[in-house]
This record gives structure tokens, sequence and C-alpha cells, in this order.
């Protein structure tokens, strides 16, 4: 063992003297809450789970891209205002494969490193899953909550019966966003058979039903000529599904399909010459305009929160929020930006400031009711059953050239056009949650 040597003018009889020894402990721990007092806070950590490798890589790809340039947006302001001091967001990946399962093994290590905010979206079975998780957690541990803000997970049930005070939603439902696609078609007296389509999970089931019940409610004259679910991520080659739309005559497609399975979907419709329109939730993203191309031109039609067209002139506050994030992503396969995603971690960053605390208990109850406003955009937090409401875009496909399409998509030369404005009031359907609340 070394020995420790003690200066000259310092003997051991001195040193242990005790108003010396009281004097240096006091200089040490001055110096020690000195340090603490100047050392940055801490980051408040967002863990999302989702899928970052396998057939649906490039939809949490662009998840990532959207939420790491709004978390820097907020931090560039200097971050989140608490008590203590400015909190940086700090955004943390567990990658699921899009799987259930390992989405339970990814909430665990999450949970593990401590994370209270978890945000999800690209899949309604995994929300499902993951809110009965975060559930069973909050119950267990107290004192280590865990608060879930879902971007894209659009099943209804979620905010109906399987709704929960610890999982917020700040997209559109299935059944909002089917509202707006079969008021288009309601008014289309040219659609007479309608195919549905959809992946086989609990998503493109509900989408399927909303299809169903609301084309009969709204035209019982058109004809539901097929009702189709087929693997998710599965299916390499949609000809054969096309050619079952050609035989019964389609006039009109409705799908949910996202990611792969709506690209290769309209490239087979595509490349097998059918002229149907699409009705669908996400042809503005993820490579579907450029398989599209002028198959999809003034047939193919969308509906989201928002658009890069929807500012309506140049130089608009909208054009200038979509410009911004093209500089961050210049290339033209970063190109697709959901709003949502940073209203969510805006409205994050608000709650947090409201309560003063990042506690998932209090931030949920900041969140309830919670009113964003920008230059283009509001949105309110319905308390009933944490269902954000905000206007929709029904938007139609056109050619980049066409006039009045200012941004294309992913540098297709294809974009999209308003073709219908939903105010938010118009988007709101009942609820039938029954919300169980923890005490303040």
């Amino acid at each position: 063992m070394m020995a420790v040597r003690f200066p000259n003018w310092i003997s051991m009889k001195k040193f242990l003297q005790p108003k010396l020894l009281v004097t240096l402990c006091a200089a040490i721990v001055a110096c020690t809450l000195n340090l603490a007092a100047h050392a940055a806070p801490a980051p408040i950590r967002i863990g999302m789970i989702d899928g970052l490798s396998g057939p649906f890589a490039n939809a949490g790809e662009a998840v990532v891209r959207n939420i790491s340039y709004a978390i820097d947006r907020v931090n560039a302001r200097g971050g989140v205002s608490l008590p203590d001091g400015k909190h940086p967001l700090q955004l943390s990946t567990f990658d699921n494969k899009l799987g259930v399962e390992d989405s339970l093994v990814q909430f665990r290590q999450l949970t593990d490193q401590g994370i209270s905010f978890l945000i999800e979206g690209n899949s309604s079975a995994v929300a499902a899953a993951l809110v009965d998780a975060v559930n069973k957690h909050n119950q267990r541990e107290p004192d280590k909550r865990v608060l879930f803000l879902n971007y894209s997970a659009v099943d209804p049930a979620l905010t109906n019966e399987k709704c929960s005070f610890w999982h917020f939603r700040f997209d559109a439902s299935a059944d909002m966003r089917m509202q707006a696609l079969t008021e288009a078609i309601k008014a289309d007296d040219k659609t007479k058979r309608v195919y549905i389509i959809g992946q086989d999970y609990s998503f493109g089931r509900q989408v399927a039903k909303a299809a169903r019940e609301q084309l009969t409610s709204k035209r019982p004259d058109i004809a539901i000529v097929g009702d189709e679910l087929h693997p998710i991520g599965k299916i390499k080659d949609f000809a054969p599904y096309i050619a079952k739309m050609k035989s019964a005559g389609a006039d009109a497609v409705i799908t949910g399909n996202w990611g792969n399975d709506l690209t290769l979907l309209v490239k087979a419709a595509k490349d097998a010459g059918f002229k149907a329109k699409f009705y669908t939730f996400y042809a503005n993203s993820l490579g579907a305009p450029a398989a599209i191309a002028d198959a999809g031109v003034g047939v193919v039609r969308a509906v989201a929160e928002w658009h890069p067209n929807a500012g309506g002139t140049p130089n608009s506050p909208s054009d200038a929020f979509y410009q911004e994030y093209r500089k961050r992503y210049p290339q033209a396969k970063d190109d697709y930006m959901y709003l949502r995603m940073h209203v969510m971690i805006e409205m994050l960053a608000a709650a947090i400031e409201k309560a003063k605390s990042a506690d998932p208990r209090a931030v949920a109850y900041a969140l309830e009711g919670a009113h964003y406003q920008s230059a283009f955009h509001s949105a309110t937090m319905r308390a009933a059953d944490h269902q954000l409401i905000q206007p929709l875009y029904l938007m139609q496909m056109q050619r980049a050239d066409s006039g009045g399409i200012r941004f294309d998509n992913e540098g297709s030369g294809y974009g999209f056009r308003t073709e219908r404005f939903i105010p938010a009031e118009q988007t709101v359907l009942p609820t039938s949650c029954k919300m169980q609340r923890p005490a303040r």
C-alpha cells in the first residue's frame, strides 16, 4: 500500500486536529456544491421505440429525422425551463423491428434506463401492447412512471375502450381520417364500385370496418366489390391483388397501407394500367408519389394534418417552416415532414414547463386540454380521451409543373394540392373512453 506523505509543514498530529479537519471538509463541500451549481442541468430523455430495421425501416428513419429536428428547435431556445434551470431534450432510440414482443423487450430496456417519456407510432398493434405495458409498469413502479406519446398509431380503440391516462395521441384516428376520405367519395357521383384493401393487423382491420360503415351510411348506392386484408410487410408483388380489383370492376380503392406495402401496391397498379382512383391515408410519402407517377395525377388522394403546399401562397409561414426543415435534410429521400411530430414535441415541452416538473403524472395533467398554436396550425388535446383535435387536409396528387404546386414530394416531380380543408371542429368524433385518473 502506498504511504501517504504530508508536507513538512503539516505533521500528522496537526492534520488530525479537529479544527483543521473541519476546515478542510468545509472547503471540500463548498467546492463540490459550487461545481454542482455550475453543472449543466440533466437532459430530459425521450425514448423512441419503433422499427429501425426490416421492411419498414424507412418509416422509422423518417420519424427519427422529424423528432430530432423538433428537439433541436426546442434546445436552440435553451431547452425546457424548470425551476432549477433549462434542461435540454435528448432522444434515445430502441429498434423493435416493428414486432410486439421486441417492443416489450425494448420497453424494459427503456425503463431500466430511467426514461420517463416514451414515443411510438408506426404500429397500432405495438401501441396497444405498449399501453398495457405502461399501465402495468406505472402501477407497479409509481416512482418511475412513464408517459406514452403516440405520433401515428391511429386505431380508434386507443382513445376509446383502450384509453389510458398515460397515453396521448397526436394523429387523427383512423375513423377521423376515413371520415375525410368518405366525404370526398360521397361528393363524387362517378364512384360506383369500391375495393377495400389493407394490412392484416388491428389498424388495417379498423380501416376496413370504418370504410364499410361510412360508405354504407353516406353512399348506400356504392357496391363494395372487394374487402381484403394481406400480411403486413410480407407481400413483394401486389400484381395478383390488382388483378382482382380489375376483375371486380373497381373504380375506386380505399387503403390504409403505409410504407413499402403502399409503395408496392400503387406500383403494381401503375404497371398493370389500373386506372381506379386511390383514396389513401399515406400516398404522399415514403416513395409512393414516385411509384404512382402519372397514373396518380388527379386520381390519388391522401389525408393528413398538413402537407407542404398547405400554405396556399409563396412565403407563407407554412412554406417557411417546411423550407427550414429541407435545409436540415436537403436530400430528396429525406423529404417527408410530419407536422404532428413537431406539434407533439412542442406540446410536451410546454406541458413540462406548465407543470414545473418532468414528472409524468404532472405532465399528463398539464397536457389535458392543452392548446397548440403556430402561425399556420392549431390543435387542442381533448382531455376526455387524450385525442388531439386538429384540422385535416384532403389532398389530390398533381404534377409539380402543372401550376399551383410549389413543392413536389421527395424529388418525384409530383406533389399534392389541397382539395378540401376540414376545420378541427369538423373532425371531432364521439369517444367511449372511461378514463381512470390518478390523484393529482
